[in-house]
């Protein structure tokens, strides 16, 4: 990714939601439960990319030793718990999965947190940065176009 130059934000100002996703590995060796929750995640992300009214807007992953997180940018907390509750879709599966297996023990964990953000509240910065977070997901513009200060941005006093 090539580099924008200057002071840039978020060019979305409408209500978004973050989801943030991830697993954590327990006991290394218990690789029969784990592995399973660990391959999950591609095919749902591969079926929701490759429908563009799922209202995913794009994601990323931060992979460590033993956890690894996912944030993810929604349209509407609708459309994500659309997806989470369809059992026409890849993530009931997972789900049930996920219970029936590996949720016997404490070989592996899971957690996410959903953050609804209403329109005008979300503050982005991002200088001399290729497109990053938010602004990688719906593109970036100069600063100056959704105010030049934070509280502006944010739509506060």
């Amino acid at each position: 990714m090539s580099v924008v130059e200057g002071r840039q934000t978020a060019a979305y100002d409408g209500e978004i939601v973050v989801f943030v996703i991830g697993f954590r590995v327990n006991k290394l060796r218990a690789f029969r439960q784990w592995l399973p929750v660990a391959l999950a995640m591609g095919p749902m992300l591969r079926e929701l990319s490759a429908d563009k009214d799922s209202g995913l807007l794009g994601f990323r992953t931060f992979p460590g030793l033993r956890t690894t997180t996912m944030i993810q940018y929604w349209e509407s907390a609708e459309k994500l718990q659309a997806f989470a509750n369809d059992p026409g879709r890849t993530h009931r599966p997972a789900w049930t999965n996920f219970f029936k297996y590996a949720y016997q023990g404490n070989n592996v964990g899971i957690y996410h947190e959903t953050y609804i953000v209403p329109a005008g509240h979300t503050e982005t910065i991002y200088g001399n940065m290729p497109p990053t977070g938010l602004g990688a997901v719906t593109g970036v513009v100069p600063v100056n176009k959704r105010g030049n200060t934070a509280a502006e941005r944010l739509r506060t006093p």
